[in-house]
């Protein structure tokens, strides 16, 4: 059995690690910044021309009660304030066995269409409920997101610890990276620290991206 002591001092060891894998895995399409940003979407298509096949559950994401059929149901979703109709949706489990899954990460996938019905912004998110062993990498994806669109150019700001926030493992992680390319405007943020009253195995580990269009 190891002893608290020995986990404490390896846990530094296992994120750096990790992080040297993330390093070096990239997304699909890494190499073709100018391609589709997530399997067959695209920002700046029609809405209309969006596959059905592979995609199920959608549902309005401020609502999830509210189910559509399909994408042309975008406007059962109300705009939000910056105008968008948000529409959450997952990876069909038949063409997709191992789930809504993007880089090896469990997420949640809104996708943002405007009035005119042009899918104009993508939002992905890890899954906070995903299990212990990947979720602990949570805060990785927004590595990779960066490489994905080319790891130059972005602008970044890094907080320190407040008294409600602790580093895990020796690691403390609260990131906003923002980058703006290929007409699209991308906004990346990380997260990897405890709260006091967490145990070891709860801790805020996450990224959450937002990828809107800009004018041509």
């Amino acid at each position: 059995m190891t002893h608290r002591p020995q986990r404490l001092i390896a846990m530094p060891v296992v994120i750096l690690s990790l992080l040297v894998t993330a390093a070096m895995t990239t997304p699909a399409a890494a190499q073709d910044p100018g391609g589709n940003d997530l399997r067959d979407i695209r920002l700046g298509k029609p809405v209309t021309d969006l596959p059905e096949a592979g995609y199920v559950n959608l549902a309005c994401a401020n609502d999830l009660r509210k189910t559509l059929t399909t994408w042309l149901g975008w406007r059962d979703c109300p705009a939000d304030a910056s105008g968008f109709h948000a529409i959450k949706f997952g990876y069909d489990p038949v063409t997709s066995p191992d789930g809504t899954i993007v880089a090896g990460h469990p997420v949640a996938l809104p996708l943002l269409v405007d009035n005119a019905g042009t899918v104009s912004g993508l939002r992905i998110e890890t899954d906070p409920k995903a299990r212990l062993y990947v979720r602990k990498k949570a805060f990785l994806f927004g590595i990779q997101v960066k490489s994905r669109y080319g790891l130059d150019g972005w602008s970044c700001t890094q907080a320190q610890p407040n008294a409600g926030e602790q580093p895990v493992g020796g690691v403390y992680v609260r990131e906003r990276c923002t980058k703006t390319t290929h007409n699209r405007s991308i906004v990346v943020e990380r997260n990897l620290f405890r709260k006091p009253d967490q145990d070891m195995k709860n801790f805020v580990d996450e990224t959450r991206m937002t990828i809107l269009r800009t004018k041509d």
